[in-house]
Parts: structure tokens; C-alpha cells; sequence
């Protein structure tokens, strides 16, 4: 059981790492083209990302392998029931993968905007429908005595389920943009700090509402656990921290209650791995897990290669950590470049007029 536990609180800690990496990845790319007055500073805002996001879904692929080897029946009955919203979310991803890199073939302002405009809904159905997911897993689906899913769709779209993904989704946007009061100077910082200001008071109403219903769903008291309330404390400092001078606070703030806000629903989700609505009987619990081996190998592999993982991207991070600006010309062409005086990733990002 203590193994069973530990590869629980595993799996939450890499959900809670993918939203946290990824979360602001997903925001910055949904308000791309709606902060983005021309090109130039379209190029900028996808220049603060530029260098992470792809490592960033790696959280997203090793959260799905570790509940394979760890939890199979958990993942064979998620991933068959939520068959058609992962292969979205896996086609958002795609999506915005390709944006990402034919935006810069684009020849023409209208073809650059398209690409935008498909990378922002990319951005936004991937946590949305994440979100979902992670919801029905407390919320409850029709699943029968053989862990098999016996529901339709609309069951997996439930209230408290499409709560849970808006929650997370809004969540991403106000730490997208904390992360780009960071990350972009002079105007460009002014304008998203004035909506900083706004969307991080209405995230933080998703997340308290968010944490009161999933009390509600576990039948118990509307009493937060304690990853739950460290979420709401970080949600409302960084609603008072979004026009702070010190952008870091604020940034660590919303960091904070995004992935204490995945790890409280795992909390509250415990002892169980996904409830049935069917029938409590049909829950999927910690006892559904591999053997004993295979749990002890794992976490022998998982002990030596996420120090490994987590000290690369923190380097990566360092490396990247410049603010990216837009530099005019006289004569209307533009460089986005960062305080070193080049494009980040190395190479350069000119715009002729």
C-alpha cells in the first residue's frame, strides 16, 4: 500500500507539474492574437515561449505513462472512456505545434493570422478538456463492475466536470499572463498588466468556486484540504500582487495556486483512482495498481531520471530567462529581441515594413 500511495502522489505531483510548466505555455498562446496589436508584437509574445513549451508537454506524456505502468486499469478505463476528448486534446497539441512553426512561412498577414488564431484554440481546448478529464475522475462516469465504461458522452461533460476544465483553463490565462509581466517591457507590459488585473480576480472566483464544489462532490463538509487551501491563499495574493511592481510575486503566486489546485483534487480524490456514478462498488481504487516489482522498479527509474528532468528544465529556464521587446526602426521594420540584444532561441527576428 505504501507503494500504491507513493505512485498516487506521484502521478498528482506530475499532473500538478504539467499544469504548472505547461499552464502559462496555454495562456500565453490563447492571448497571442488578442494582445498582439500588429506582427511584431505577435513575434514577441510567441518569443517568451519559444524555448520551453514543447519540453513542457514532456510532464503531459510521462503523467500518462506512469498511470499506464503504475495504474493500468485506471488508464485502460480513462483513456477508452475519454477516448475522443484526449484524441482532441492530442490534435490541439498537434495544432498548435504546426502554428507554432508555419506561422514563419507565412507570406502573407492574413495567412500569419490564421496560424494565430488556430494556435490560440489549440491553447484553449488542451486544459479545457484536460481539465474535464481530471474532473470526471471525482465527479463520477457510469462505469460497470468490469471497470468498463458504459456511458455516452454527455456523461463525461457533467457541470462539475466542465467547472473543473473552465477553472483550470482561466487559471492558465491568469498565469500566462503574470508570466508575461515578466517577460515583455514598456507597453506591451503596460497593456498586460491592465488585464492581469482583471483576469486574476476572475480566475481566483473559479478556483474558490472550484474548491467548494469539490468538497461537495466527495460528500463531505465544505472543508478545504489543506493543498486546497494553500490554492485559494496563492489565487487571492496573486489577484492583489497582478499591478505589484515586483512581477515575480505575482507570477509565483498564481504558479502556486494553479498546481495546489490539481494536487487538492487529487487529495480529495484519494483513496480512490476514478469514482463510478453507476455504483460506489465499481470504483476504481488504489488496489487496482501493478504488482509490488514493478511498482519498486519504478520508483527506482523515477529516484535516478526526474532529478535529471527537473534540474534540465530549470537550466533551460535560467538560459531563457531574458525579457523579449520590440524594437521599431525609422525606416518601420521591427526586431524582437531580448535584453541581450537577440532573438531568443539565437537567431534573428526582423519584420521589413
Amino acid at each position: 500500500m505504501a507503494l500504491q500511495t507513493t505512485w498516487f502522489i506521484f502521478i498528482a505531483l506530475l499532473w500538478a507539474g504539467f499544469f504548472l510548466l505547461e499552464g502559462f505555455d496555454f495562456g500565453v498562446g490563447m492571448l497571442v492574437p488578442l494582445l498582439g496589436r500588429d506582427d511584431a508584437e505577435r513575434r514577441a509574445l510567441r518569443a517568451t515561449i519559444a524555448p520551453v513549451w514543447d519540453g513542457n508537454e514532456v510532464w503531459l506524456i510521462t503523467a500518462g505513462g506512469a498511470t499506464f505502468a503504475a495504474f493500468p486499469d485506471w488508464y485502460a478505463t480513462m483513456f477508452s472512456a475519454y477516448y475522443l476528448p484526449l484524441f482532441l486534446v492530442l490534435v490541439a497539441l498537434i495544432v498548435r505545434a504546426c502554428a507554432s512553426e508555419y506561422r514563419a512561412k507565412a507570406s502573407t498577414e492574413r495567412g500569419r493570422d490564421i496560424w494565430d488564431w488556430l494556435m490560440a484554440s489549440g491553447c484553449l481546448l488542451a486544459p479545457l478538456l484536460i481539465g474535464v478529464a481530471l474532473g470526471g475522475l471525482l465527479g463520477g462516469i457510469p462505469i460497470d463492475a468490469q471497470l468498463e465504461f458504459t456511458g455516452t458522452l454527455p456523461d463525461l461533460v457533467a457541470p462539475y466536470a466542465l467547472l473543473s476544465g473552465l477553472a483550470l483553463t482561466a487559471m492558465c490565462v491568469a498565469q500566462a499572463l503574470a508570466f508575461l509581466r515578466l517577460k515583455t517591457t514598456g507597453e506591451m507590459q503596460a497593456r498586460v498588466t491592465a488585464v492581469h488585473r482583471v483576469a486574476a480576480f476572475v480566475a481566483a472566483g473559479f478556483l474558490v468556486v472550484f474548491v467548494g464544489w469539490t468538497q461537495a462532490e466527495a460528500g463531505g463538509l465544505l472543508i478545504p484540504n489543506a493543498a486546497q487551501w494553500l490554492a485559494i491563499t496563492f489565487a487571492v495574493a496573486a489577484a492583489f500582487l497582478a499591478t505589484y511592481p515586483h512581477q515575480g510575486w505575482g507570477f509565483a503566486c498564481t504558479s502556486g495556486a494553479i498546481a495546489f489546485a490539481v494536487i487538492g483534487l487529487f487529495g480529495t480524490l484519494h483513496p480512490n483512482l476514478m469514482v463510478s456514478s453507476t455504483s460506489a462498488a465499481n470504483n476504481i481504487t488504489l488496489s487496482d495498481s501493478s504488482g509490488s516489482y514493478t511498482l519498486t522498479l519504478m520508483t527506482v527509474i523515477a529516484a535516478v531520471m526526474l532529478p535529471v528532468v527537473v534540474l534540465y528544465q530549470a537550466w533551460t529556464y535560467r538560459v531563457f530567462r531574458q525579457r523579449v521587446a520590440v524594437v521599431r526602426s525609422p525606416g518601420g521594420g521591427t526586431t524582437v529581441t531580448t535584453a541581450a540584444g537577440e532573438r531568443p532561441g539565437g537567431a534573428t527576428d526582423r519584420q521589413q515594413p
